[in-house]
């Protein structure tokens, strides 16, 4: 599993899904993610302060940010606003600032989700936190719906090196990012792979792209997580019934919502003309 060794073992799904079918499971992540350095920030010739709101959606970029206003001696204003991806990240704010729900919202992890909560706040001068490389449909939508901010990178995934001997060894793959499907494209032949399973949309189009073949993936239907995709899977191994390749089919739902969130800002911004 391209994941880090949960702190509670024993609360983790897996562990449950290992004892339920004898399996064993390594946690190894084929990525590490970097804060940038002083230098690299300041290149950018981002002003913080000239912002009123910060969006994060992944702990590291929250590490990354403090420490750069650290080096800087930027002090964040206490009516700084923070939109976060989920709720584990709102929290993980606690590491650094006093926890205030007034200033702090959060999503369910979800495209949508994460948009939505920008819109609410769709007045303040945003500073979009992100890691490089990273998914475009983030920055692509804010810019669609015309919402104030500037992108800025905090933190750099690098592909930790892997060899096709330690992929053998495994049955199958779990792959949680794109930048995992990266790690092992052109290992090995596509067909001489294990078993690959993918978490999210993003990691399941590049798969098809690199005609790696795809057996689970999650989230889908009867299969919110990627433990329940591989508790199906296995059972059905186990049963004798064929398992088909995962196709990657576009979220048509995410163009749709865009345009609906569009005609809401533009609604409102006559009504706001006309008084």
């Amino acid at each position: 599993m391209s994941q880090p060794r949960p702190a509670i073992i024993e609360k983790s799904p897996f562990t449950e899904l290992a004892a339920k079918y004898g399996v064993e499971i390594d946690y190894r992540p084929l990525i590490e993610v970097k804060g940038v350095t002083p230098k690299e920030f300041r290149s950018q010739r981002v002003d913080i302060l000239s912002h009123t709101a910060i969006i994060f959606t992944s702990r590291t970029t929250i590490d990354s940010f403090f420490h750069i206003c650290e080096d800087a001696r930027v002090t964040v204003p206490e009516s700084m606003k923070y939109i976060c991806s989920t709720e584990a990240v709102a929290l993980y704010l606690q590491k650094y600032i006093v926890y205030r729900k007034r200033k702090i919202s959060f999503a369910d992890g979800t495209f949508t989700g994460i948009v939505e909560q920008v819109v609410k706040h769709k007045d303040e001068h945003l500073l979009l936190a992100l890691s490089e490389p990273h998914k475009p449909e983030i920055p692509e939508a804010l810019t669609r719906l015309k919402i104030n901010y500037t992108p800025v990178i905090l933190a750099r995934t690098v592909a930790r090196d892997i060899a096709p001997e330690e992929l053998k060894q495994y049955d199958m793959l779990l792959l949680y990012s794109p930048w995992d499907v990266k790690a092992i494209n052109g290992k090995m032949p596509s067909e001489e792979l294990p078993v690959i399973g993918t978490f999210g949309e993003g990691t399941l189009r590049l798969a098809s792209e690199c005609e790696i073949p795809v057996k689970v993936s999650a989230p889908a239907p009867g299969a919110p997580s990627m433990a329940k995709a591989v508790d199906i899977y296995i059972a059905n191994v186990r049963d004798g019934k064929e398992v088909s390749d995962v196709e990657f089919v576009a979220d048509t739902q995410k163009e749709d919502f865009l345009r609906t969130q569009q005609n809401k800002l533009a609604k409102k911004s006559r009504s706001r003309s006309k008084r």
